[in-house]
């Protein structure tokens, strides 16, 4: 499993827009907030509203806001907003695998990481993500012995 580089940048402005809700944050505010460069942070923001997870308001004190409440807003639905579907195997999606052979049970196993991915992105909003305040059995995945060690 691997998070973009764009998709970092836009759970991290979107994690930043929540904080603010629901008052409008600049483009250049949201950019200098989190260290990314401002045109990166723009098209990011242009995805988000085009997935209709942000609102952009024009004028003097224009910029962006959700356009829902934080905590009805999943990291998973920002991450597909930049980055399309969060599992794909060679630019399929795991259901759409078959193989022949030793290989043939493989599409469950792709289903089965794709459905654990879910259950974590999918189960964290934006005001979780902002407060740390995470559901149990994600703060139980990160509390495991092992959980921040590499492999």
């Amino acid at each position: 499993m691997q998070v973009s580089a764009r998709g970092e940048y836009a759970v991290r402005i979107a994690v930043t827009l929540a904080t603010g809700h629901p008052r409008t944050i600049s483009a250049s505010s949201l950019a200098a907030a989190q260290a990314l460069p401002r045109k990166f942070a723009e098209v990011i923001l242009g995805d988000l509203r085009r997935a209709h997870l942000v609102d952009s308001v024009r004028g003097v004190e224009g910029g962006y806001r959700l356009a829902r409440d934080p905590g009805d807003v999943s990291v998973g639905e920002v991450l597909r907003a930049v980055d399309g579907p969060l599992s794909e195997v060679r630019g399929r999606r795991p259901e759409e695998t078959s193989y022949e052979g030793a290989a043939v049970n493989l599409p469950r196993l792709w289903v089965a990481a794709r459905a654990a991915v879910r259950s974590v992105f999918d189960e964290v909003s934006l005001a979780q993500a902002a407060t740390g305040e995470f559901p149990v059995r994600i703060a139980e995945l990160t509390a495991a012995d092992d959980a921040w060690m590499p492999r």
